[in-house]
């Protein structure tokens, strides 16, 4: 065959991608943290987990291609270089680079229309988004925390979702940095500064708690904490840089937005 056959899959949404395309049959094995498909837990084997992996797990799926993402399984990656596997190394933070990642993993199965069809899509799905937006005068400034603690602000494909849904993100120079280090808001009151509108968030792995969030000194001040406009996105529905950041995560902040549209239109 002149396409991969057994895949090992280190990151969810290349899991996600690779069932949306119809080569579900090709995944030898998947990271612990996949949820896209639920089946995939049921049908596939677990050989990692995200920054760590055991290298005799994965070796042990004879995996003829490692689909690996970013800089956290570095590491992991160039061990299996070493043990004389294929490596294909992800690094999307945009979501033309979403797209891109899955017409390169389409062409890797030879799945290339089906890669078409899903992005044409998503890209459906990005001009709703938008022409939804357009009808609105105000854009509301969005606060994304991503961590609670430290506090962390959103990654660039969050930030540039927030703004396809007519929003504008609350730490734009925040979330051009790939790394999350480079992503901590160390003093608090910075957040009551940039005055959120709306408040979102996604405490990777770990149920969203507004009335702590809220119970932060001088946090009252904050618009999004005075009208309530407090929300939680599930990781998975907005972290993994895969479809569902488009399909879940877009559709969410669209549907917060306008919530907050309507509030605005009732308080005028």
């Amino acid at each position: 065959m002149s396409h991969y056959q057994r895949i090992a899959c280190l990151s969810t949404e290349a899991v996600e991608t690779l069932y949306a395309l119809g080569a579900e049959d090709v995944i030898a094995g998947i990271s612990g943290f996949t949820v896209r498909p639920p089946r995939a837990r049921e049908e596939k084997t677990k050989i990692s987990g995200f920054s760590s992996a055991n290298l005799e797990r994965i070796l042990a799926v004879r995996p003829d291609l490692v689909i690996g993402f970013c800089d956290m399984q570095a590491d992991i990656c160039r061990d299996l270089v070493k043990a004389g596997i294929e490596v294909h190394q992800f690094n999307q933070r945009t979501v033309d680079g979403i797209l891109r990642m899955i017409a390169v993993l389409a062409a890797l199965v030879q799945r290339e229309d089906a890669g078409r069809e899903l992005i044409a899509s998503l890209r459906t799905d990005i001009a709703a988004a938008r022409t939804r937006s357009a009808a609105w005068t105000r854009k509301p400034v969005i606060y994304f925390e991503e961590w609670n603690d430290p506090l962390m602000s959103g990654i660039g494909w969050v930030a540039e979702l927030i703004d396809i849904a007519g929003g504008t993100d609350a730490f734009p120079e925040l979330s051009v940095q790939p790394g999350a280090k480079e992503r901590i808001i160390a003093d608090p009151l910075a957040v009551v500064r940039r005055s959120p509108d709306i408040i979102i968030a996604s405490w990777c792995g770990k149920k969203f708690q507004p009335a702590q969030l809220a119970a932060r000194p001088g946090w009252s001040a904050i618009p999004a904490v005075q009208n309530q406009m407090l929300f939680e996105i599930k990781s998975p529905d907005i972290l993994s840089p895969g479809p569902a950041a488009i399909t879940e995560g877009l559709r969410q902040i669209s549907d917060i937005i306008a919530q907050w549209q309507h509030q605005q239109e009732r308080q005028a």
